[in-house]
């Protein structure tokens, strides 16, 4: 798996002239799969983003986590992440999971987000989507299961 983790104030997620998702502060996800993922990589991501240590504490200090500020998630899925643009002009996507493979995977994970406690919202997996962001510092990292 590899996900885009961005710190936000607010993010939302639109398809066909409908929010489907949205959240004040917290962390906005873009989640790309790949064709080796497993419920393992799903669980490592979803504790591992839970977990890091990207929100300021009262002095200042990146110290503490999504869990720890009451912030929610929003998550969505991206199959693009797993783009190859080594070669020619159009990207290459054939280290994207296919949908059949992927959507269950992308579901689970953020049902391991929820049981961790967290509030997700999502979009439409496999729409067409208009991502709104406010990123908050800007923070943004990747977390790769591989």
């Amino acid at each position: 798996m590899r996900v885009v983790v961005q710190r936000c104030k607010e993010a939302s997620v639109t398809v066909e002239e409908r929010v489907t998702g949205a959240i004040g502060p917290g962390l906005m996800l873009l989640v790309g799969i790949t064709h080796e993922d497993t419920e393992e990589d799903a669980r490592f991501a979803a504790e591992k983003i839970a977990n890091l240590r990207i929100f300021e504490d009262d002095g200042g200090k990146m110290n503490l986590s999504v869990l720890e500020t009451g912030g929610a998630i929003l998550s969505v899925s991206q199959f693009t992440l797993y783009g190859d643009c080594r070669k020619g002009r159009r990207p290459n996507f054939m280290a994207a999971a296919r949908p059949e493979q992927a959507e269950p995977l992308y579901e689970r994970f953020n049902a391991l987000l929820r049981e961790l406690g967290l509030q997700v919202e999502t979009g439409v997996f496999g729409a067409m989507m208009d991502v709104s962001l406010v990123n908050d510092g800007p923070v943004t990292l990747i977390v790769e299961t591989k």
